[in-house]
């Protein structure tokens, strides 16, 4: 492993720890890279309904695409069941937070921390986008059933 990539993998702490938003965030970046949109679309279907868990799924496909192919180095991750988080799983956490919470100058920051400095709007308004969708998908599942 080089050492840039050993650095974007390093371990900064443990999913477990982090909010929902980011933790989720994190949780999904992972099922995407291992099973791609539609494992990922699966999976928010069965918190949002087919359609809302497949448009979820396609706003965070363009979030990762767009991430993956501007990125100045190669975006590291842990395992599906890695209770790690790494450090650039950390910031891509960040940066889908901030961008959710309206944060547009600290999430350019961020983004111009991981992809060219040209594609960093792109991929604020990606990642707003798709942190709203997961924020729907956090608050799916955490609504009570209506069934006993």
């Amino acid at each position: 492993m080089s050492g840039a990539a050993s650095i974007g993998g390093a371990p900064v702490g443990r999913i477990d720890t982090l909010q929902p938003l980011e933790g989720l965030s994190v949780r999904a970046l992972r099922r995407w890279c291992d099973g791609g949109h539609e494992a990922l679309a699966e999976d928010l279907g069965c918190a949002l309904g087919e359609d809302h868990g497949d448009r979820a799924a396609r706003a965070f496909d363009a979030l990762c695409r767009q991430c993956l192919s501007g990125c100045r180095r190669p975006l590291m991750r842990h395992g599906g069941g890695c209770l790690c988080l790494g450090a650039d799983e950390a910031a891509f956490a960040q940066l889908v937070r901030t961008a959710t919470e309206g944060d547009r100058e600290d999430a350019l920051m961020l983004a111009c921390c991981m992809v060219r400095h040209d594609l960093a709007p792109i991929l604020v308004h990606l990642a707003q986008a798709a942190g709203l969708a997961l924020r729907s998908a956090l608050v799916s599942w955490q609504r009570p059933s209506a069934l006993h």
